[in-house]
C-alpha cells in the first residue's frame, strides 16, 4: 500500500431480502481487503469527522441511532410537520466522478484518493461466478463505504441544508432522512427542493417512502388535515399519536411518540421461527436462556427505550415458543400444562430469562389477559 501497488480484489456479491419483498445487494470484500480499507479509514476519518454536520448520526464515532431518535422525538414536540425522505438505492447510485470530486476537496493526500478510486471501481464477483465492472456506486458491506457515503451526503445534503435552510432541524442516519417544518407549505417546499438537490447528483428519492406527515398530538386530527399521513417510520420505530400516562399522577394524555414498528415486529417473529427453539431438545432450560440472552437483551435495549409495552406481542411470541419447547422436552399433554410448569420456573427464578426480568414473563402475560 505504501508503494501504491496494491490493487483490491473483486468484492463478492451477496443478496439479502428486505422487509418489503425487495432485495439489498451487498459487496463483501476479502479479509485482506478489509484490513487495507481500515488502514485508510483510520487515517482519513479523523480528518473529515470534525467537519460533519451535528445532525448526521449514521456510522460515526460516539454517535448512534439512539441519538438520532432522541433528536427526532424532541423536534416532533415543537414542530408539527415532518418531511420523511428515503433515497432509492443510495449506495448503488453514487456517481464515481462526483464522489472523487468531493474527496479531492476534502483531502490532498494522493494515496487516499488513489485507493478510494480503486475501491469504488473494484469488480463485483457475482453469484454465477462471473465478474462485472462497476461504473457507479460503492459496495455496501465494505469498511470504507460508510465513510464515503457520509462524505458524499455531507456535501450533497447536510451542508446544503445548513446554507439554504439554516433554521430547519433534521436528522440523517445514512440515507434515512427526517426534516422538520412548522407548516405544511414549508414541508412540501422542502420535499421538492431536496428532490431537486439530490437529482443534481444523480440520486432519486423513493416516492413510496417520501411524504409529508402531520405530527398531531390529539386523539382526532382536524378535518383539514385528515388526508395527510399522521405517522412515519424512522430507524425501526413508528412515530404516531399514542395515548400515554404521566409519570407523576398517571393521568392519560395524547403524545406523538415512537414505538417498535410492525415491520420490525414481523422481522423478530421471523427470526424466532428460524431459530426453531422447540427443537433444542438437547439443552437445559438454563442453556436455552443463555442462548437467547444476547438477542433478547439487544431487542429490549433498543426497541424498549420508547413505549416498552408495545413489545408485549413480540415477547409473547418468544414465551409461546418456550412453552412449546417445554411441552416437547417433557412430553406434557397440553399447552396449558407446559405453560404452568414454565410459570413455576419463573416464580422460582425471575431472572432466568432476560425478558422475564424486564416485565415480559409468563405471569405478566396471564395477568394482562385476565385484566
Amino acid at each position: 500500500m505504501a508503494s501504491g501497488s496494491y490493487h483490491p480484489p473483486a468484492v463478492r456479491e451477496h443478496i439479502i431480502p428486505k422487509g418489503n419483498g425487495k432485495e439489498r445487494k451487498l459487496g463483501i470484500p476479502t479479509v485482506l481487503d478489509r484490513v487495507a480499507q481500515q488502514v485508510i479509514r483510520a487515517e482519513f476519518e479523523p480528518l473529515v469527522e470534525p467537519g460533519f454536520h451535528p445532525s448526521s448520526y449514521g456510522y460515526r464515532p460516539k454517535r448512534d441511532a439512539r441519538d438520532a431518535l432522541a433528536s427526532c422525538v424532541s423536534n416532533c414536540k415543537t414542530m408539527v410537520y415532518v418531511t420523511e425522505l428515503d433515497i432509492s438505492g443510495f449506495f448503488d447510485a453514487i456517481k464515481h466522478d462526483k464522489m472523487m470530486a468531493i474527496l479531492e476537496e476534502r483531502t490532498d493526500k494522493g494515496h487516499v484518493l488513489l485507493y478510494c478510486r480503486r475501491w469504488l471501481q473494484a469488480q463485483i464477483w457475482k453469484r454465477d461466478g462471473t465478474f462485472e465492472d462497476r461504473e457507479e456506486g460503492t459496495p455496501q458491506g465494505g469498511v470504507i463505504s460508510p465513510l464515503l457515503a457520509n462524505i458524499f451526503l455531507d456535501e450533497v445534503f447536510d451542508r446544503w441544508m445548513a446554507a439554504t435552510y439554516p433554521g430547519v432541524p433534521f436528522e440523517r442516519y445514512a440515507d434515512d432522512i427526517v426534516v422538520h417544518a412548522v407548516s405544511e407549505r414549508e414541508a412540501k417546499e422542502l420535499r421538492d427542493r431536496i428532490r431537486e438537490r439530490l437529482g443534481e447528483y444523480g440520486l432519486e428519492v423513493n416516492e413510496e417512502k417520501t411524504r409529508v406527515v402531520y405530527c398531531w398530538r390529539n386523539g382526532r386530527p382536524p378535518r383539514s388535515r385528515e388526508e395527510i399521513p399522521q405517522e412515519f417510520d424512522f430507524l425501526g420505530f413508528t412515530f404516531k399519536p399514542r395515548l400515554m400516562k404521566r409519570k407523576s399522577d398517571k393521568r392519560p394524555f395524547w403524545g406523538f411518540w415512537p414505538a417498535i414498528s410492525k415491520k420490525n415486529e414481523r422481522r423478530i417473529g421471523e427470526e424466532l421461527r428460524k431459530l426453531k427453539i422447540s427443537k433444542w431438545q438437547g439443552m437445559t432450560l438454563r442453556e436455552v436462556s443463555k442462548a437467547l440472552a444476547p438477542r433478547t437483551r439487544g431487542w429490549i435495549s433498543y426497541y424498549g427505550q420508547y413505549s416498552r409495552s408495545e413489545m408485549t406481542r413480540v415477547m409473547y411470541m418468544l414465551n409461546t415458543r418456550l412453552v412449546k419447547w417445554v411441552r416437547r422436552k417433557f412430553g406434557l399433554p397440553t399447552f396449558s400444562r407446559a405453560r404452568g410448569w414454565l410459570c413455576s420456573q419463573e416464580i422460582q427464578n425471575r431472572t432466568l430469562f432476560h425478558h422475564w426480568s424486564k416485565g415480559f414473563g409468563m405471569w405478566q402475560y396471564l395477568l394482562r389477559r385476565a385484566v
